[in-house]
């Protein structure tokens, strides 16, 4: 098949059915027609199926069932809680062991269909959302899923849970139990995602956490409703999950197709380069590459020659995100924005590309590149410059004006970049001194730490050529390697100078946003707001996109945040890859339809199944 040809085809089938793609409202106001209890709910407009859809677009329900799909993970986990801030979790327990009332499509861009909920109900102006669980919903246990677990868990996860879940528990007014197997979620402010975010929350069982220390127990091995119950585990080495026989959603539409294998397991190694090598091995099923160059180079071992592993290009349509080195702005070296330019015009991204990425895959110019939300060039215009207008004193230079990545070099030295560097280091309060190290007025030599994970090879190539420009401009960095758990330790405490950032973006960004980015994460521990950022307009930005009522309105909102954040000035960004390259042992298979998130969470495995050749 051709993916390329395949994807344009995906993208026709979005525009007709997805109301934010194609830029029209179903509604006609804006507004959510008083339709009563419904099987799914989008976030504009009505979901793409009809409420007697058979299965998910995506999905094959003639996939057989069986057989064994293994991971690698480079780390280690110490948790099998993976809805507390403490300890890094096990691989596979969030996705399917638990279960949530609402099920995602990664088909469209924010559709939710029912899953442990038979139906949702919201006010016209989503101010509430009421839920109906299907009476046939249970636990691994046997137990019924009640009214009581759900209440239990939302208010459990939104006091001692992680901040993702904290964050928006705090918008929450009111939660109660309507019917014996209905519930009522009553807001305390207008925000359109809320009822969606609320059907992905996830269900536990309340009489299992009787007398436990939710925010602190880490080695409780959940019970949930999920298609999986946890096998074994082996901690910080592996965890193994079986299918559940008795899995009482086995054959709802939104789960035909899904979760094929009998058993998945993760196994866990000291750092990429190992895991790669035990995949090559035969002891790993499934490998995503994330460097182009690596897979035009190091993709022709035996196994693939012999046929055993077969090499795939999965295509998608999301927004490129941010990826690149973060620059921590709660230090003062960084707090000055020329600083974060001149760190910026250091960094050679053509001559770095072509090193270590043969080139093959385009630069990151915002944070929603690649998509119909990212920023346009020049100057803001039309809504995007009415919503910025108001905070136009505080925001950085380039944000109303246009702001673009500067030019870069074939050549090592990039000459005119580093000019620009010094430039603008000088106009901060920072120079060379005779011995050629960069200096403020004070003598304090400019200096900082980066923070790099052990067995990082990709990561840790890409800073060894920055390394030598920023020597040209008297800059000598402390590089540090630390293992899987003191990095996490020292991400979650924002104890770094710079480090490696990836988020991923999606086309239905919303309260997420403001834990990327929002004003707690300055000094809130645990949150995605890695460079520490604080701006009242990349709020306000956030909280219109959360009021937005039509397509147009969100785009706007989405588009003047992603100036605000580009212009910050807070990432050196590097490349991102318009396919997910996927290697896999030959029995593993997965539907030709693709969606419209390509190779994105609901998709590997769940999609996939096990086949041997006859």
């Amino acid at each position: 098949m051709n993916w390329r040809h395949f994807g344009c085809a995906l993208v026709a089938l979005a525009l007709a059915f997805c109301p934010r793609l194609a830029g029209a409202d179903t509604t006609g106001s804006g507004m959510d027609a008083a339709l009563g209890p419904a099987a799914g709910i989008a976030m504009y407009g009505l979901p793409a199926l009809p409420a007697d859809f058979d299965h998910l677009p995506y999905a094959n329900p003639q996939a057989p069932k069986g057989g064994t799909i293994r991971f690698g993970e480079s780390g280690r986990f110490d948790s099998l809680n993976p809805w507390i801030l403490a300890g890094r979790p096990a691989q596979g327990i969030a996705n399917y062991v638990a279960e949530s009332l609402m099920a995602r499509s990664i088909d469209e861009p924010f559709t939710l269909y029912g899953l442990l909920a038979e139906s949702v109900e919201t006010a016209p102006d989503r101010s509430w959302v009421e839920f109906t669980l299907r009476p046939e919903a249970r636990f691994s246990d046997g137990n019924p899923v009640t009214v009581d677990d759900v209440i239990w868990s939302y208010r459990t996860l939104g006091t001692l849970g992680h901040p993702r879940y904290q964050n928006v528990w705090r918008k929450v007014k009111e939660i109660a139990q309507t019917g014996p197997r209905s519930l009522r979620i009553t807001f305390t402010e207008p925000d359109r995602e809320l009822p969606l975010i609320m059907g992905m929350r996830p269900v536990l069982e309340r009489a299992q956490w009787q007398g436990k220390d939710f925010a602190n127990d880490t080695r409780t091995v959940p019970v949930g409703s999920g298609p999986y119950v946890v096998d074994r585990v082996e901690t910080g080495r592996f965890i193994t999950l079986k299918r559940n026989p008795n899995w009482w959603g086995k054959d709802l539409p939104v789960n035909r197709g899904r979760y094929n294998f009998d058993t998945m397991r993760w196994d866990y190694f000291g750092d990429p380069n190992t895991a790669f090598e035990a995949f090559k091995a035969g002891d790993i099923d499934v490998w995503r590459e994330g460097s182009a160059a690596k897979w035009a180079r190091d993709y022709d071992f035996p196994a693939v020659r012999r046929g055993e592993v077969v090499l795939d290009e999965i295509p998608h349509h999301r927004p490129s995100g941010i990826s690149g080195l973060v620059m921590n702005t709660r230090l003062s070296v960084f707090a000055d924005w020329r600083v974060r330019e001149a760190m910026i015009d250091a960094y050679n991204f053509r001559f770095i590309s072509n090193t270590l990425n043969a080139g093959a895959e385009p630069r990151i110019t915002s944070y929603f590149a690649n998509s119909d939300l990212a920023m346009r060039p020049g100057p803001a215009t039309g809504k995007v410059a009415a919503l910025l207008a108001p905070y136009a004193a505080g925001l950085p230079p380039g944000t109303l004006s246009g702001y673009s990545l500067p030019e870069t070099s074939d050549k090592m030295l990039d000459r005119p970049g580093l000019r620009h560097a010094a430039g603008l280091l000088e106009q901060a309060g920072w120079n060379v001194d005779d011995e050629g190290v960069l200096r403020n007025a004070k003598g304090q030599p400019f200096t900082f730490e980066i923070l790099l994970k052990q067995g990082a090879a990709d990561v840790q190539s890409n800073v060894d050529i920055y390394l030598q420009s920023l020597a040209r401009l008297g800059i000598r960095p402390t590089v540090t390697r630390v293992d899987d758990a003191q990095y996490q330790m020292r991400v979650t405490n924002y104890d770094y100078g710079m480090t490696w950032m990836m988020i991923a973006l999606s086309l239905s960004p919303g309260n997420e946003q403001m834990l990327y980015w929002g004003a707690k994460g300055v000094t809130d521990p645990g949150s995605r707001n890695l460079m520490g950022m604080n701006s009242p307009a990349a709020e306000a930005m956030v909280h219109a996109m959360l009021d937005a009522r039509d397509p147009e309105d969100f785009t706007a909102a989405v588009r003047a945040l992603d100036r605000i954040l580009t212009a910050g000035r807070y990432v050196i960004p590097s490349w991102y890859p318009p396919e997910t390259h996927v290697a896999h042992i030959r029995e593993l298979h997965f539907p030709k339809r693709i969606p419209l998130y390509g190779d994105w969470p609901g998709f590997l495995p769940e999609t996939w199944w096990y086949e041997a050749e006859q």
